[in-house]
């Protein structure tokens, strides 16, 4: 059971994407026989606000380490194919309230633009409203959350199943937002065989955590640590982190404005290249902060 400090709440930042560097590498030159390749690209400040009107030459892109050109940039129209993951789990008790608050708001800033289910993490992955543009039933779901008596959380079990429902489907974009407390983890599982699922489906995850995740010994807790320290920053999300609730609503509006605001970016590859191990997207300005995750639809990474 954790304790926590009244009226304090702590905020800590995404891990970045990217290292934050100027670039001093040349320009990147045209490549013949190459071929386009997409990225989903969040650029924010410091403060993690969106910011506008970037050209290609504000981004830099490296494949293995070697710099491609940027051929064009322009706000991201696709829609995402998002789904929300909420710990209803017994050591959710306390959050349920704010839940019901927060959650509506940030479904009215995504829907109907994008198509969002509902997922439960309590006990084992469940479905509470399935892909929906209908903002109406994503509501009246989220306003009448409950936590389940007795009940230990599956964040990394639903990763998985996720992500792997979304390799079957066709979407250009797809994002995961997770709620998360650090109560009981019932998942029986690895944190890089789950970041593994997600990066070959494509999926940047954004955590939104309450409490203190350690590296426990007991292995379902270790490996749940692990996987919230390493898979924002390997898939292109963010992780923000509090341990109240309080700021819940301030958080889940902040992934609702980066996810409303990215750039698709365009660059291009040799033909003669197989896949890349590692796509890396950076900013040229230092007080910029990058994210990435490629287009779903695009065959190879």
């Amino acid at each position: 059971m954790r304790s926590r400090p009244l009226g304090r709440v702590l905020f800590v930042p995404a891990a970045l994407a990217a290292i934050l560097i100027a670039d001093t590498t040349p320009a990147a030159v045209a490549q013949g026989g190459s071929q386009e390749r997409t990225l989903f690209v969040s650029a924010v400040d410091k403060k993690g606000v969106p910011v506008e009107g970037l050209g290609p030459d504000a981004f830099v892109v490296r494949e293995n380490g070697v710099r491609r050109e940027i051929l064009r940039v322009s706000r991201a129209t696709e829609p995402i194919d998002l789904t929300v993951m909420i710990d209803n789990s017994a050591a959710a008790t306390e959050e349920v309230t704010y839940y019901r608050t927060a959650l509506p708001k940030f479904l009215a800033e995504l829907a109907p633009a994008n198509s969002i289910a509902l997922v439960g993490l309590a006990d084992r992955p469940t479905i509470l409203v399935p892909s929906t543009t209908d903002v109406k039933r994503l509501t009246t779901r989220a306003e009448g959350l409950f936590a389940m008596p007795g009940s230990g959380m599956t964040l990394l079990d639903a990763m998985v199943e996720v992500s792997d429902g979304l390799r079957k489907r066709d979407s250009t974009r797809a994002a995961i937002v997770a709620i998360a407390t650090d109560g009981v983890e019932f998942s029986d599982r690895f944190a890089n065989e789950v970041i593994d699922a997600l990066k070959k489906a494509r999926v940047a995850v954004h955590l939104v955590t309450i409490g203190t995740f350690t590296e426990d010994q007991q292995q379902s807790l270790r490996e749940r640590a692990f996987f919230i320290t390493r898979a924002p920053r390997a898939t292109g999300g963010q992780h923000l982190s509090m341990v109240a609730p309080n700021a819940l609503g301030m958080n889940l509006e902040r992934v609702a404005r980066e996810l409303n605001s990215q750039y698709k970016v365009v660059y291009s590859r040799p033909d003669a290249l197989i896949a890349p191990d590692s796509i890396e997207i950076a900013p040229v300005r230092e007080d910029l902060i990058m994210r990435g995750t490629p287009e779903r639809s695009q065959k190879g990474a």
